[in-house]
Parts: structure tokens; sequence; C-alpha cells
């Protein structure tokens, strides 16, 4: 299908801003998402709420919007075992890298993402790896990706392409780009039903969404929030 991309899914804002994105862009989209044994199941269970609240926005998207399936890659998450996917603290590590690195993990997951890909006839992966606000992942980098999508096609003899709408976008822009994309219904559905906190906590209610509030994750989401509420306010 050459008007059909396969979105790597979890339930977070960038995946949700990138669900809308890939419903504006392409014809028909699917999702996937991973259960590699996550400490929490907060982002499994969120992801059929996600997926309904975005598409629900506009009758168009609704149309386009596919299948999904969960595809388990808990031996994965054993062996690289993290602060994601372990009793952990989360700090940085010996390398330099946080403790909630999954070693490969976006590696993995586009791997298998083009394995079903491939069998589905979709030629367009869409992923929400960003290199401008994160946590240092190596594996969240253009020129990673870049080197996956020509490994991949390599591998399949077919011609691959991996979109990444928020490569270079910061927490700010993403939460301007959904603005863009789906309006004040968009961010209110981030706001509500998306997760992105590294505890799982959905107890404690803030205005960018829910979280611990002091975990890396939630602190980058608050911070892009607040920026993008200053900008629009001035």
């Amino acid at each position: 299908m050459s008007d059909a991309a396969l979105l790597l899914f979890s339930a977070g804002q960038d995946s949700a801003t990138c669900l809308a994105w890939a419903l504006t862009k392409f014809a028909h989209v699917e999702t996937i998402g991973f259960n590699y044994g996550q400490r929490h199941r907060v982002e499994l269970d969120q992801r059929d709420v996600v997926r309904a609240s975005v598409a629900g926005l506009d009758a168009l998207w609704s149309k386009r919007l596919g299948e999904d399936v969960v595809v388990d890659l808990r031996g994965y998450g054993v062996l690289a075992e993290s602060a994601l996917t372990a009793a952990r603290m989360i700090e940085m590590g010996e390398r330099g890298l946080p403790t909630t690195f999954v070693p490969g993990r976006n590696l993995v997951f586009l791997a298998v993402a083009a394995a079903h890909a491939y069998r589905s006839g979709i030629e367009v992966l869409v992923g929400g790896m960003c290199e401008t606000d994160f946590s240092g992942y190596p594996d969240c980098r253009r020129a990673t990706i870049e080197a996956m999508e020509d490994a991949l096609s390599l591998g399949l003899d077919a011609s691959l392409k991996i979109e990444t709408p928020l490569m270079h976008l910061t927490k700010e822009q993403t939460w301007a780009l959904a603005q863009e994309l789906g309006g004040a219904a968009l961010i209110d559905v981030i706001v509500e039903c998306s997760h992105t906190c590294y505890e799982g906590d959905r107890t404690r209610r803030h205005e960018w969404g829910y979280g611990c509030g002091a975990c890396p994750a939630c602190a980058l989401r608050a911070r892009g929030w607040s920026q993008w509420r200053e900008r629009a306010r001035a």
C-alpha cells in the first residue's frame, strides 16, 4: 500500500501526536505496540483509549485508522534490563546515560515493525523518536534511524521509509504541532489520555496531564507545556 503507514505507538504524548500526524498524511494507518516487560502497564492499558480518542476527533481520521497489534517482547526486556523494566533507581549510569535507557530498544522495535509492515504491504514506518528534547538515548538520533532505514531496506530487499515527524522538535514545538493538527480537542486528548510518566503514576493530575511530576519524563513534558503556554500568551 503506497499511501499507508505503520505507526510505532505507545500511549505517550509523542506517539499520540504522531498518530494525528499520520492520520492527516496517509489514507490508511495501522499501529503496533510492544510489551517488553515494562514495570508499569499503564502505557499498554492506555493505548486503546488514546487510539480511539484521537481517531474520534475527525470522521476522516476514524475512517483511516486501521488495525492494531501488540507484540510480546518480554524476553528482550529481560535481556535489556533498565529502570523501565526492573525496580532500579532512575539516575545517570556509568556510561553517561540514564538508567532508563533500554539498550537497542528502538532498533528492536523498528525491526519487528518492519517485518509486520512487510507482510502487510506497508512501505512507511512512523516513529516518535526525537533528538532535540530527549535523555541522550543514542537510538533516538536521526543518524541511527537513517542507518536502520538503509539496513531494513537491504535486509527485506524492499523499499522502506522511516518517518520521524518530531525528530527536530522540542517538547514545546510538539505541543504546538498537536495544536496545529487537531486544535484544542487534540490537546485535551493528549492531556487526559496519554501517559509519559516513568513511574506509571495516573493518580496525580497536572495541567499538562497525569504523572508523578518528578521523573525525567514528567519534567520534560511539563517544561515543554509551560514554554508552549507562555509563547501562546505572548
